[in-house]
C-alpha cells in the first residue's frame, strides 16, 4: 500500500517528521511491525540490528614493561530498546560502518589500560578474566552510544622477539616433552607387551591346536583299531561265553554226581555204621548186665557154699586135734579158747577166699575161676550155679 512501510526483523525503523518520539527524541522508533508513513511530510530511514564484528590489534605494554602484540575480536550490536536504539540511531544512522571503527577504538583503549595492570603470566594464563575485565570497564561506555557487546575473545598474544614467552613456556615445554617421551615410551611398552602377548597367544593357541588334533588322531586311531578289533574280540567273548557255559554245565554235573554219591553210597553207609554200632553198643550192655548177674549170682552161691561147709572145716580141725597132746590151761576156759580159736580161724579162711574171689573179679570184669585157694581148701562148682560138694583137705 502506499505510504505503509514494515522493518525487517533486524532493522528497526526511524520515522521523522512530525510528532516527537520517546523522551523527546527527533524521530519515533518502529520494530516488529508496520506503520502507515505519509509521504512528503514524514521521513523514514533504518537502522541495523544486526551482530558486528571489529578486530582490535594493538600493541600493549604489561606492567613488567614487555611489550605485548594482542589481537582481539569483538561481537556487538545495537541494543534493542527504545533507548538504545535512538542513542546508536543519533550517531550513527548517517554512516552506520562507523560503529566498528568506534567500538575497536574504544576496545583498544581499555585493553592497554588492563594489560598494563597485569604481569606477562596472568594474561597468557588468564585470558578469560582479561577479556571479563575489559568487557566490564566497556560496559557503560558502550552503552551509551547504544551498542552491547556479546563477546570478546582474545586471539593472540605475542611479545615478539623478546622471547619471554618462550622463555616461561620452557619449563613447561620440557615438562610436556618429558611427559610426551614417558608417554611415548609407556605407548612402546605397551605395544611391545601388546605383541608379547598377542605373540603368547597365538602359541598358546597353535599349542592348543596342537594338541586337539594329536587327541582327534589318537581317538580316530584308537576307533580304527577297536573297530579292527571288534570281530576278534567278539569271536574270543563269543568262545570264553561258550567256555564258561560248558564249565558252569561241568561244575553242575559234578555236584548233581557229588549229591548222587552222598545219597547212593555215604548215606547208606553212614546208616549201616548207626546201626551197627547200636546194634554193638546194645549187645555190650546186654553182655555187661548178663556178666554182672552171673557175678552177682555166683558170689551167692559160693558164699552159701562156703558158709555150708564151715562147720565140717570146724570139724575136721577138731579131729585133727584128737590124737595131738595137748595140754588145755585154765581148764573149760582153755578148751573153749582152743575151739573158739578153731572157729576163728575157719572164719579167717573164708575172708581170705571171699577177698581173692572180689579182687579177680574187680581187675578183669570177669567171674572168679572155678577153684581158688592157699592149700588149705578146694572147691568144685559148676557153670550152673549149682555146686558139688567134694573133698576138704585141713593141714
Amino acid at each position: 500500500m502506499f505510504g505503509y512501510r514494515v522493518p525487517a526483523p533486524d532493522e528497526a525503523m526511524l520515522i521523522s517528521g512530525g510528532r516527537r518520539g520517546l523522551g523527546g527524541a527527533p524521530f519515533r522508533v518502529v520494530t516488529g511491525h508496520g506503520k502507515f508513513v505519509l509521504p512528503i511530510f514524514r521521513k523514514t530511514r533504518f537502522l541495523t540490528l544486526s551482530m558486528c564484528e571489529s578486530e582490535v590489534t594493538e600493541t600493549c605494554v604489561t606492567r613488567q614493561g614487555i611489550a605485548l602484540h594482542v589481537r582481539a575480536v569483538i561481537a556487538f550490536k545495537v541494543g534493542n530498546d527504545h533507548e538504545s536504539i535512538i542513542n546508536a540511531g543519533q550517531r550513527f544512522l548517517s554512516d552506520q560502518d562507523q560503529m566498528s571503527v568506534l567500538t575497536g577504538r574504544i576496545f583498544a583503549g581499555h585493553l592497554r589500560a588492563i594489560i598494563g595492570s597485569m604481569t606477562v603470566e596472568e594474561i597468557v594464563t588468564e585470558r578469560q578474566k582479561l577479556a571479563a575485565e575489559v568487557l566490564d570497564t566497556s560496559k557503560t561506555e558502550m552503552a551509551k552510544i547504544g551498542l552491547i557487546v556479546d563477546s570478546l575473545q582474545i586471539q593472540s598474544i605475542d611479545d615478539g622477539d623478546t622471547g619471554y614467552i618462550d622463555a616461561m613456556s620452557a619449563p613447561h615445554k620440557a615438562a610436556i616433552q618429558r611427559q610426551a617421551q614417558i608417554a611415548q615410551a609407556q605407548a612402546t611398552q605397551a605395544s611391545v607387551e601388546a605383541e608379547q602377548v598377542a605373540a603368547r597367544n597365538q602359541a598358546e593357541y597353535a599349542r592348543q591346536t596342537a594338541v586337539v588334533k594329536a587327541e582327534y588322531s589318537a581317538e580316530v586311531d584308537r576307533a580304527q583299531a577297536r573297530a579292527a578289533q571288534a570281530g576278534p574280540l567278539a569271536q574270543a567273548h563269543a568262545q570264553q561265553e561258550v567256555l564258561d557255559a560248558q564249565t558252569e554245565l561241568a561244575l553242575r554235573q559234578a555236584k548233581l554226581r557229588q549229591q548222587q554219591l552222598v545219597a547212593e553210597i555215604v548215606k547208606p553207609a553212614e546208616a549201616e555204621a548207626e546201626r551197627i554200632r547200636v546194634l554193638a553198643a546194645a549187645e555190650a550192655q546186654r553182655m555187661k548186665i548178663q556178666a554182672e548177674a552171673a557175678a552177682s549170682y555166683d558170689r551167692v552161691a559160693l558164699d552159701r557154699m562156703l558158709i555150708d561147709q564151715l562147720p565140717q572145716i570146724v570139724k575136721e580141725a577138731a579131729g585133727g586135734l584128737a590124737g595131738a597132746n595137748v595140754n588145755v590151761l585154765n581148764g573149760a576156759d582153755g578148751l573153749g579158747e582152743i575151739a573158739a580159736g578153731l572157729v576163728s580161724q575157719g572164719l579167717t579162711i573164708l575172708d581170705s577166699v571171699r577177698q581173692n574171689l572180689n579182687g579177680q573179679d574187680s581187675s578183669d570184669g570177669r567171674r572168679p575161676p572155678e577153684s581158688s585157694g592157699n592149700g588149705l581148701l578146694q572147691l568144685h562148682s559148676r557153670k550152673d550155679g549149682k555146686g558139688d560138694d567134694g573133698p576138704v583137705d585141713v593141714d
